[in-house]
């Protein structure tokens, strides 16, 4: 077991993953008519795939979080 405390970021990264694997889960059930031979999902489906791109957004955000509140510049001031 690791005695590390939390990141600034890991739960924004950990946000980002659930949001990412959703949109990805949702891009998997929208092309999957495609290849079967039936008809296409409405746009809105289309729409849930772009959760892909919002999840690796806000898991980058919570990267670059932590690099920022771990900087060395940053750990200078604290003391």
């Amino acid at each position: 077991m690791s005695t590390t405390p939390s990141g600034a970021g890991d739960r924004l990264v950990r946000i980002g993953a659930i949001v990412f694997f959703v949109g990805a889960l949702a891009t998997l059930v929208t092309v999957a008519p495609l290849f079967l031979g039936t008809d296409p999902f409405p746009s809105i489906a289309y729409a849930v795939c772009m959760l892909m791109g919002v999840g690796f957004l806000i898991a980058a955000a919570g990267v670059v979080r932590s690099v920022w509140a771990n900087s060395p510049r940053r750990a200078v001031s604290r003391s």
